[in-house]
């Protein structure tokens, strides 16, 4: 590769091209692209790309020589000066000004509870929630689904809304497994469920509107509504989900089907009720289904979305929890008169629908009839888990914690019985013991009981028995030192 200098507009500024070449080098080495120590290109190879002769490309040397930028060596070559300080080289830093918006988000810090990783003892059972583990994933299936995408007609365009075919499979799959008829038009394709979140509250939100967020709750939509000035609502959650009030706001982020992180299930009444706030003020609900595709007990639940009669919830959904890392898609079902302004702030993001190889490889893996039978597979082998979690969790440590009731989802919420001194006296014990689990702590914006998030899908039988045997063990220390 050449040697590059942005030479057109140093010609425009000097009259002679040795001068331009000279400031063009010195500008480079002030800036830091050339860094102390680096070797320059013979006077040959620069006259020969520049067009210039070796003389003069010579008397710039010799020039930059005598003011101390560069050094030369006979029969080396010349070097940038390894005398130059860094202020010298990056001058003053300009002190950038940031919109409203930029500094609030600067600002944003995420809560975190968690023991840090290095105070834990090696080698780590980790209850903290993660991704699928790739042995449980139909590698073979999914290979022959993006084959089949790669032989597919490329020339086809997309819209910034995602590939059409999967839009159709989804509104197939929302219809079939949630009752929720959506034309594939009012589906909006995002990489994860949380840009399209964040790009609905930049919508939705002004200056110093209230929104209704569930507390507890996912920390990454309190995030977005600050970043965008809105204001918090915190609405209190008990076992059976958020409770309705008559909230003086136009926007309501909402977990009915499995409270994000209780678990707890919003019953039909309490449905009914925020149906009618949202009505009765004109509100939009924002339904996050983040992962009720698990459901191994009881009836299925269906979303908010299928009793919304007026168009005012918009439902999310994932494939995080589905699908490998590389696969980054969650999606919106919107009412139609938002997809017109959702489509348009999304081409400021996106004018192009990212990832369409693994978009058009879904649309066919889910059109196979793969994707259902590996949530189905994912639902068995997760509900064994989960049950034989919680029952050794209520066998072994039933004086520690008290278990949220759940027939769904990948986390097991349970509150912690003893005082917040004990509880983070039993962290830290664990941690030592060589175990990590998640504080609830992050997901709270008001003061709270301690309680506890314990990832399970990604342990075997055999590493889920061993943590809780060493929590029994940590609890006990927790208690003799409290004596």
């Amino acid at each position: 590769m050449e040697f590059w200098l942005p030479m057109e507009s140093y010609e425009r500024q000097h009259r002679f091209k040795y001068a331009a070449l000279y400031h063009a080098l010195r500008d480079a080495i002030h800036a830091g692209t050339l860094a102390s120590g680096t070797r320059l290109p013979s006077t040959r190879d620069l006259a020969r790309q520049y067009n210039l002769s070796r003389g003069s490309v010579a008397q710039v040397y010799d020039m930059l020589l005598a003011d101390g930028y560069v050094r030369a060596y006979r029969g080396k070559g010349t070097y940038v000066s390894d005398t130059l300080t860094e202020k010298e080289y990056t001058g003053r830093e300009a002190k950038i000004s940031l919109s409203p918006w930029g500094k609030r988000v600067a600002n944003l810090h995420m809560v975190n509870g968690d023991v840090p990783i290095d105070a834990v003892r090696q080698p780590v059972i980790d209850f903290n929630m993660q991704r699928m583990p790739a042995e449980h994933f139909p590698q073979a299936e999914w290979r022959s689904a993006l084959a089949a995408a790669q032989r597919s007609d490329w020339r086809r365009q997309s819209s910034v809304a995602g590939d059409l075919e999967l839009r159709e499979a989804i509104a197939s799959h929302v219809r079939w497994t949630r009752g929720i008829h959506a034309d594939p038009s009012q589906i909006v394709l995002f990489s994860g469920s949380m840009q399209g979140i964040t790009l609905l509250t930049q919508l939705l939100v002004s200056e110093g509107d209230s929104v209704v967020l569930e507390n507890p709750g996912y920390p990454g939509i309190a995030q977005a509504v600050k970043a965008g000035g809105g204001r918090l609502l915190p609405a209190p959650v008990d076992a059976g989900g958020i409770i309705p009030q008559a909230w003086e706001a136009g926007v309501l982020f909402v977990t009915p089907t499995r409270q994000y992180p209780t678990g707890a299930v919003l019953g039909l009444e309490r449905r009914k009720k925020l149906l009618t706030w949202a009505s009765e003020r004109n509100a939009v609900i924002i339904e996050d289904d983040y992962d009720s595709e698990f459901r191994w007990g009881g009836r299925p639940i269906e979303p908010l979305k299928v009793l919304d009669r007026e168009q005012r919830v918009i439902y999310i959904g994932s494939f995080s929890q589905t699908m490998p890392a590389a696969v980054r898609l969650g999606y919106a079902v919107l009412p139609q008169s938002l997809v017109g302004p959702v489509l348009a702030a999304k081409t400021l993001f996106e004018p192009v629908s990212p990832a369409l190889l693994e978009q058009r490889a879904l649309a066919r893996f889910m059109a196979r009839g793969c994707y259902l039978r590996h949530v189905r597979r994912l639902t068995r082998l997760y509900g064994e888990r989960h049950d034989f979690f919680v029952n050794e969790l209520e066998r072994q440590l039933p004086e520690a914690f008290t278990v949220q009731p759940g027939d769904a989802g990948l986390h097991v919420y349970a509150t912690w019985n003893g005082s917040s001194e004990s509880f983070e006296r039993f962290k830290r014990l664990a941690a030592q013991e060589g175990v990590r689990f998640r504080d609830a702590a992050r997901y709270h914006l008001k003061p709270f009981s301690s309680a506890v998030c314990f990832g399970f899908a990604h342990l075997d039988e055999k590493a889920l028995a061993e943590g809780i045997a060493i929590m029994r063990r940590a609890w006990e220390k927790c208690i003799f030192s409290f004596r």
